[in-house]
């Protein structure tokens, strides 16, 4: 073999290659957009709407559809040759996010006062604690004054 046959073609040619080659395989990204707003989103929305609002926030009860986007925004993707995540994977989370998980906490339990049994010694016993310390101090001062 000589040295010239193994040699990669003319640089020139080898730039011409590739971007035809990044033109052919280029992401799409209008068709992106549209294809996960209205095959994923609405499969989403479906979902989300059977769970019922009252349960959004309950990640056990949404885990299922959330991955179920998520596999879809990447199947997409994975179709149409985009990079993922990207760009206008995020935006579109945080779009999603801002309409259904606005008002969840970030543990995602949902807050609520404490049963009364538990909240009323934490409420009653400082309370008294208080009041007992009060009476003591005030007794005290008052025996004293007598013994001088």
């Amino acid at each position: 073999l000589s040295p010239s046959s193994t040699a990669s073609p003319p640089l020139p040619l080898a730039c011409v290659a590739a971007q035809h080659f990044i033109a052919a395989t280029a992401c799409q990204e209008p068709d992106y957009g549209w294809m996960i707003r209205h095959y994923c989103l609405k499969q989403f929305q479906l979902s989300m709407e059977g769970i019922g609002q009252r349960l959004w926030c309950d990640w056990g009860e949404t885990l299922g559809t959330y991955g179920e986007l998520t596999n879809c925004t990447a199947l997409i993707a994975d179709r149409l040759d985009c990079y993922w995540p990207n760009r206008q994977v995020d935006e579109f989370f945080v779009a999603v996010h801002r309409r259904y998980f606005r008002d969840c906490s970030p543990s995602g339990r949902a807050l609520r006062d404490p049963p009364a049994a538990v909240l009323c010694p934490f409420l009653v016993l400082p309370v008294l604690g208080t009041l007992l310390m009060t009476a003591l101090v005030v007794w005290r001062s008052k025996r004293s004054e007598g013994i001088v």
